[in-house]
C-alpha cells in the first residue's frame, strides 16, 4: 500500500481526494505527516474524506500511531493515520 505523505503546505482538500480514491480502490489508506502543521492538514483531510466516503455508504475510521522514518540519514518521528472501513 502506498503511503500518502502530507506536509504543512499540502492542500487538505487534495489530500482528502487522494484518501477517498485510495479507500474506494483498496479499502484502506495510510497517511504520513511529520510536524504539527502537517498533522493538522492530515487530520482535516481525513475528516473531509470521511464525509466523502459516507456519501458512498462507507463508514471510515482513523487509527493514529507513531512511526520512525529516516530522512537524510536522520531518524524522525512521524504520525501515521491508518484510514479503513469500520
Amino acid at each position: 500500500m502506498e503511503v500518502i505523505k502530507v506536509s504543512a503546505k499540502s492542500r487538505f482538500t487534495s489530500v482528502a481526494g487522494a484518501i477517498t480514491g485510495v479507500m474506494r480502490e483498496v479499502g484502506r489508506a495510510e497517511v504520513q505527516a511529520i510536524g504539527a502543521g502537517a498533522v493538522n492538514q492530515a487530520v482535516k483531510a481525513v475528516a473531509i474524506a470521511r464525509n466523502y466516503l459516507q456519501q458512498d455508504g462507507i463508514d471510515a475510521i482513523c487509527i493514529p500511531h507513531f512511526a520512525e522514518v529516516c530522512i537524510d540519514n536522520q531518524e524522525r518521528t512521524s504520525i501515521k493515520l491508518l484510514v479503513e472501513k469500520r
